[in-house]
């Protein structure tokens, strides 16, 4: 049941080996473990999907894929579970961060005020920077620790009923 449900949400391998933004990997993609399906690959391809989603940059997708292919985990999936932070749900997910960032730290949060400027962005990256790139960085680990653990649990528990049925199918 896992391995359909993840085929039926997954992008086309084509697509993605013919996608610009990823030919700098070359003939990297062209690895078969990077689009096999099975629970190593998935709940490895959750871990950094999940982790990289938390990164505050806007190439996560390119992260992602550039340490799913060194580790041999599902490439289509970890490059989609990065969408996890995407326009509508990174404003609360990354202003969570920094509350958690500067609870870790035990600093007052900031107040914050967006400007569209230079200093703006400067001043901000010297007050509120370090709790939120904490923040981040302890969510994102959380997160892809939680997700590959979980995936690996409920693929083994997809595989044990399978197990049962079919053997109280044989005994029938």
């Amino acid at each position: 049941m896992p391995r359909k449900f993840f085929q039926r949400i997954m992008p086309d391998h084509d697509a993605i080996k013919n996608s610009r933004s990823l030919k700098v990997f070359g003939k990297l993609l062209h690895d078969a473990n990077l689009w096999h399906l099975n629970r190593r690959s998935a709940s490895g391809a959750f871990a950094i999907g999940l982790f990289c989603a938390f990164i505050p940059v806007p190439f996560q997708m390119l992260l992602a894929a550039a340490a799913a292919i060194p580790f041999r985990v599902n490439l289509p999936l970890s490059i989609a579970l990065v969408w996890v932070s995407n326009p509508i749900t990174m404003p609360p997910l990354f202003y969570f961060c920094y509350v958690v960032g500067t609870w870790i730290i035990g600093a007052p949060s900031q107040p914050f005020h967006f400007e569209l400027s230079w200093q703006w962005l400067g001043h901000s990256i010297a007050t509120i920077g370090p709790a939120f790139l904490l923040g981040c960085l302890v969510l994102g680990t959380l997160a892809s620790i939680v997700g590959y653990f979980v995936i690996r649990l409920l693929w083994r528990q997809s595989v044990v009923s399978a197990w049962r049925a079919r053997a109280s199918r044989t005994k029938r």
